[in-house]
């Protein structure tokens, strides 16, 4: 599986499930039981820093011909909102309002409502976990730092044509005779440099708003 591109919120979810206790679950997990088998595949999906839809865990559970079971998707979903209200389960926020939901696991240690002890993970997995999320971390450091660096550097180089640029108008209307083929061509580089330094750094912008969430 490929390394994912985490966002803060999905990182806070994964440090607070991979060092938290046991917690206090108002529902049954013991085998046989729905709740067991679902909150075992987004276990095993976290171990991996990836957060199933609903539709990655009933592949991952019955296969993928399953995912067109609209009745099948929909009782699970209904079995995932309960166990989100019994603390087990938490839903992430949409990065698009079309996906569809994203479910996080808050501990991978649980007590139910008979006092059953549930792990779902051993001490071996979670440090695994965690170092793959550290390697994860220190990659997006550096691939952001180097996505900065272009930044600041195609911003340079377009703010440095576009001053070159009104400098050559400057110059030509300062001629006893003004050359249209110069400040024709110096006006229109002026403008489409603004117009694509504008889009860069609006893309950037957009993109440091999202990483943020």
């Amino acid at each position: 599986m490929s390394e994912p591109m985490l966002t803060p919120s999905e990182i806070q979810f994964l440090q607070e499930a991979l060092s938290a206790e046991y917690k206090i679950s108002s529902i049954r997990l013991r085998d046989g039981e729905h709740q067991l088998s679902l909150a075992k595949a987004i276990a095993s999906f976290q171990l991996e820093l990836c957060f199933p839809d609903v539709k990655d865990i009933i592949k991952r559970l019955y296969g993928e011909e399953k995912t067109a079971d609209v009745q099948l998707v929909r009782k699970i979903q209904t079995i995932l909102k309960k166990m989100e209200k019994s603390n087990i389960v938490k839903i992430l926020p949409k990065k698009k309002p079309w996906e569809l939901q994203k479910y996080a696991l808050s501990s991978f240690k649980f007590q139910d409502v008979d006092k059953n002890m549930t792990i779902l993970a051993t001490d071996e997995q979670t440090k695994q976990a965690q170092s793959l999320l550290n390697t994860a971390l220190s990659r997006q450091e550096d691939s952001g730092r180097l996505g900065n660096a272009k930044v600041r550097f195609y911003t340079f180089m377009l703010a440095s044509i576009i001053v070159a640029s009104y400098i050559t108008i400057v110059w030509d209307v300062i001629q006893p005779a003004i050359s249209p083929i110069i400040f024709v061509s110096a006006l229109s580089i002026a403008i489409a440099c603004s117009v694509v330094l504008g889009r860069t750094l609006s893309r950037h912008s957009l993109r440091a708003y999202h990483d943020a969430r």
